[in-house]
């Protein structure tokens, strides 16, 4: 195994309604607890909400990967991450996501299989396998 890329950020101040930047600078966003959970809300943004465009953008590249590969052309790909936090019994927290991949064109079968392959592919997905809920659903 060899490291492709390595990325740093930092937290400060309060948590969930603190600041998170990037090492380079180029993500430097105040955060703020969502007013479902009692915060402020406002046009903040949260962790569940970078973890949900991380995990999109990294899926989709992935998808296009697969797709190339396999020689299926995309037309209008889009790939939508619902992420959702969760309550555990112990007291504890947990995430589940939904992947919404939209594949115009394709057949179903075509469509559910390059999501399968490609859910087997994306770092987001290797990271969370066994560790929490992923559902998958492929629209043509």
């Amino acid at each position: 195994m060899s490291t492709l890329y390595t990325t740093e950020a930092i937290s400060t101040g309060d948590g969930r309604n603190g600041e998170v930047r990037t090492s380079d600078g180029v993500l430097d966003e105040v955060l703020a607890v969502p007013k479902e959970m009692g915060g402020p809300g406002g046009d903040k943004t949260n962790p569940e909400q970078l973890f949900a465009a991380g995990y999109a953008a990294c899926f989709h590249n992935g998808l296009r990967l697969i797709a190339g590969q396999q020689k299926v052309k995309l037309a209008d790909s889009t790939v939508s991450s619902t992420v959702s936090l969760l309550n555990l019994d112990n007291g504890g927290f947990t995430l589940a996501v939904t992947l919404s991949v939209h594949l115009p064109g394709l057949e179903q079968a075509t469509a559910d299989q390059l999501v399968e392959t490609t859910h087997q592919v994306c770092p987001y997905s290797n990271a969370t396998r066994g560790n929490i809920e992923v559902t998958l659903e492929a629209t043509v």
